[in-house]
């Protein structure tokens, strides 16, 4: 089999960064482990270099997560390349798995599977993302919602040489660009069964994602300032365009919707206010509908 490079970026989360070097490890029988410490105090930077077999790096200047994903490509060596999160965890043998149905499948570029939700404490909860896997040509249902967990997508590094690096100045939609852009010229293919344990934030992790005012209005200026402009998107009849778009803003007023509503619960009002602002942009009709649905 051939390598596979497992880039872990981590800021100041010596323990948890741990537990995800060492169930990388047990992921795959031929990996390279490539740790980024994004500018870390000095306590996270002893235990990165603490980390035996790892290939570690650091840089002096926060450069966020897109930014020291990109320097862990540019000096990884593997075939096939995978991000983890220093949160997350890969389960053992899945990233075996998963790279042994991408050598079977020459016109694929990528390949995802199911994440399983933990909380803020690590315990499991009993839900997994996605329930279904979109495979095949999923551009258009890319286009209108990320179905692909960060940690659990596997692709080639010739991919890389077609559709270029991560997009720094999206943070916390890096992902999401990077599978669309490979989305329009490989197909995709998925493993039905969990790859990782993904621990979800909420308005009061201070996660990246957890900003999701900023991240959907970021969101809807990459639509339609980006993607649209994709040469198949281009190519593509009016009314598919307007169903992508439609999509689009249904998945992210129904999001908003909900981190609103996990906002209020949480007592954090300044992000629930953020969050409500954000959905009227999208559209009252559409926020209505949201704010029903999520209520009912």
């Amino acid at each position: 089999m051939l390598l596979t490079s497992i880039i872990i970026a981590t800021h100041n989360r010596p323990r948890l960064l741990r537990r995800a070097v060492e169930s990388a490890f047990v992921a795959g029988t031929d990996v390279e482990v490539i740790v980024v410490d994004d500018a870390s105090t000095a306590e996270t930077a002893a235990v990165c270099r603490d980390l035996a077999g790892i290939k570690y790096v650091r840089v002096e200047r926060n450069q966020r997560v897109a930014g020291a994903r990109n320097l862990g490509l540019l000096i990884s060596s593997g075939e096939y390349i995978t991000f983890l999160d220093d949160d997350d965890v890969r389960l053992p043998g899945s990233l075996d798995r998963q790279v042994k149905l991408l050598q079977t499948n020459s016109e694929a570029g990528l390949i995802y599977g199911q994440a399983i939700l933990i909380d803020q404490s690590g315990k499991p909860t009993n839900r997994s993302y996605p329930r279904a896997c979109p495979r095949g040509d999923v551009l258009w249902e890319l286009l209108g919602q990320n179905f692909i967990p960060c940690g659990t997508a596997v692709f080639r590094r010739s991919c890389l040489d077609r559709v270029g690096l991560l997009d720094q100045s999206l943070a916390g939609l890096d992902d999401w660009d990077l599978w669309v852009r490979i989305a329009e010229l490989y197909s995709i293919i998925a493993l039905e069964e969990p790859v990782m344990c993904w621990r979800q934030s909420n308005p009061a992790s201070r996660q990246g994602t957890s900003a999701a005012a900023l991240i959907v209005l970021r969101s809807v200026h990459q639509f339609q300032e980006s993607w649209k402009n994709l040469p198949r998107v281009l190519s593509a009849s009016p009314a598919m365009k307007r169903r992508a778009w439609r999509h689009f803003s249904a998945n992210m007023s129904a999001h908003l919707s909900y981190e609103v509503l996990c906002a209020l619960r949480h007592r954090q009002i300044l992000q629930a206010t953020k969050n409500l602002f954000a959905l009227l942009r999208l559209g009252p009709a559409g926020m209505l509908r949201s704010l029903l649905i999520k209520c009912a």
